[in-house]
């Protein structure tokens, strides 16, 4: 039921990109208006995620999913119906508010309901599989529900979905509401205006420029405002982000590997699909074919290897693992050439870096997780989904932003834009890698995540 509902919340990321012409065409959008379709389900979703988390932690994570999956099928069926843009965009960003709810109160129940040790890391690998595969799954249902039955159908595919995973509902764990506690609204609002304004800024910056008044305001303002989100949090009694979570070296750098593989992970997506279709002419059909072997890569290492791997030498090491070859499938891509073929300058390197998926999301939502308490494992799990969301706005806008320009100064060659993304895409991986493997220093002791006997729930 939990990974139904995640697979759902991510298949609508990819599902609607394939159906953005035809929206267009339809509903007579202006191409600044389109790409809120994308834009405004990111923006909500991305900043709303920490409070989501919050508010799972203080009301109850069982009762915080069904919420907002029910909200989440209202705004499909709104978007489905909608007869104006304006509609299909205020939709979108309902849709949006309503994952931030649903996402890390379905992560949280899932961590809370496994013990640490093996049965969590079986969880969070099943977990992680359903993710890769809702991901791909959107790409090849979007094109052949836009096809044949038009583009309303890749909204109202969801509601008949989402009712069926509501039947299952009774049989999740219930979860005692911690509501003695209050959600710091000036640090809710804070933080999500923060994320808001930088999510908002990267995308006025990367299809209008950084140096466009919007896109340096809105910089500026998340700037300011995260400033006044930490000094805020330093003065209250019981923060939003407990200073707990971020205490410990170990989780301080899982958090920003996942800042980097948010970000090498989106321009992968993006970069192979533009690549795809502009130089090989693939359809968005075969596109999302070409990349199914990626999402089967994920999926058997995740839930065939991961697991046990996580249990046999711990997170930091299969993490590191994930990490290098991750790198390495990002150096492959960047050598890619007008005249590459498929099966030998494009399969190889997508094959390497859905193998770095599989090992190095499920152990950094370990390293997240591990040793939290009970009451704040939806705030941790909002801290990994956070910080993949954040890493893939910033990542992007950085990626797209110079492979822009390079093709640009190219005479137009768009491959070596993506190239030279690759290539970036590369030095971030590399930097994830030192960023993990410098905290070893620093923290010799083993950590949470390697422990196997079970937790005693009641007393987290």
């Amino acid at each position: 039921m939990i990974c139904a509902a995640q697979f759902v919340l991510q298949l609508d990321f990819s599902i609607v990109n394939v159906a953005l012409n035809t929206i267009q065409r339809d509903l007579g959008m202006a191409p600044a208006d389109l790409q809120w379709i994308v834009t405004g389900y990111a923006l909500t979703f991305g900043s709303l995620l920490l409070a989501g988390g919050r508010l799972a932690d203080l009301l109850g994570r069982r009762r915080l999913l069904v919420i907002g999956l029910i909200v989440f099928a209202v705004a499909s069926l709104g978007c489905g119906l909608a007869r104006w843009p304006v509609m299909l965009i205020v939709a979108r960003m309902v849709q949006g508010a309503a994952a931030a709810l649903a996402s890390p109160a379905a992560l949280s129940l899932l961590t809370s309901a496994s013990p640490e040790g093996h049965a969590r890391h079986r969880a969070l690998a099943l977990w992680q599989a359903t993710t890769a595969g809702g991901a791909t799954t959107g790409i090849i249902a979007g094109g052949l529900l836009t096809q044949y039955l038009g583009w309303r159908a890749v909204f109202l595919v969801n509601p008949p979905l989402i009712a069926l995973m509501l039947g299952f509902v009774p049989r999740l764990p219930a979860d005692a509401a911690t509501g003695g506690g209050k959600i710091g609204i000036r640090g809710a609002a804070l933080v999500t205006a923060a994320i808001a304004a930088l999510i908002f800024g990267l995308t006025q910056g990367q299809q209008h420029g950084f140096s466009s008044p919007l896109a340096v305001a809105a910089l500026l303002a998340a700037a300011l405002l995260a400033a006044a989100f930490v000094y805020s949090e330093r003065k209250l009694p019981a923060p939003m982000l407990p200073p707990s979570l971020l205490a410990s070296p170990a989780r301080r750098a899982a958090v920003a590997a996942m800042l980097l593989i948010g970000a090498v992970l989106a321009g992968y997506v993006y970069f192979i699909s533009l690549y795809l279709q502009k130089v090989h002419h693939f359809t968005p059909v075969q596109t999302g074919l070409g990349l199914l072997p990626a999402t089967m890569t994920v999926v058997l290492v995740s839930t065939l290897v991961t697991r046990r791997l996580l249990t046999r030498f711990g997170a930091r090491w299969v993490l590191l693992a994930g990490l290098v070859i991750m790198t390495a499938g990002q150096v492959y891509l960047a050598q890619i050439g007008h005249h590459s073929s498929y099966p030998a300058g494009v399969l190889p390197g997508i094959l390497l870096t859905s193998l770095s998926i599989g090992l190095s999301l499920p152990a950094a939502s370990v390293a997240i997780t591990s040793g939290v308490h009970g009451r704040d494992q939806g705030i941790a799990g909002a801290m990994f989904t956070t910080g993949q969301q954040v890493g893939a706005a910033v990542g992007l806008a950085i990626l797209a932003t110079a492979a822009a320009a390079r093709t640009a100064s190219a005479a137009g060659d768009v491959v070596a834009g993506y190239r030279l993304s690759f290539l970036i895409a590369a030095g971030m991986g590399a930097l994830a890698v030192v960023l993990v493997g410098a905290v070893r220093a620093r923290a010799p002791q083993r950590v949470p995540e390697e422990v196997t006997a079970p937790a005693e729930p009641a007393r987290e």
